[in-house]
């Protein structure tokens, strides 16, 4: 894979149940990615405590919303991030990149 880890996404948008952790405490709101071989771990810190959003390749969604945003979807659990720097875009780029070269083949394509 060659570098696995994004750099620090800041948090712009999420899902009722992600905001309700991360009003807890006054920080900056702001997450990692990191790709493994059948999914991406999502991570986030609210108060002292690490949570993971665990999202396997075939129920991830990633969508580019407006200028400078990415949005990861699960189901109905979502993070919007900014992506305002080369380093941030070039990591949804290959992330995106490999999902697509790691799909099951669909039923279309035979």
């Amino acid at each position: 894979m060659g570098g696995i880890g994004s750099p620090k996404l800041f948090i712009t948008e999420t899902s009722v149940e992600i905001h309700n952790l991360l009003i807890l405490d006054n920080n900056v709101n702001s997450c990692n990615i990191e790709m493994r071989p059948k999914g991406i771990i999502l991570r986030f810190r609210s108060l002292l405590e690490t949570y993971a959003l665990v999202i396997p390749y075939y129920k991830l969604s990633v969508y580019k919303g407006d200028f400078a945003v990415y949005s990861v979807y699960r189901d109905h659990h979502f993070i919007k991030v900014r992506s305002d720097t080369k380093a941030i875009q070039k990591f949804f780029r290959k992330l995106l990149d490999y999902k697509a070269d790691n799909a099951p083949t669909s039923i279309e394509d035979l």
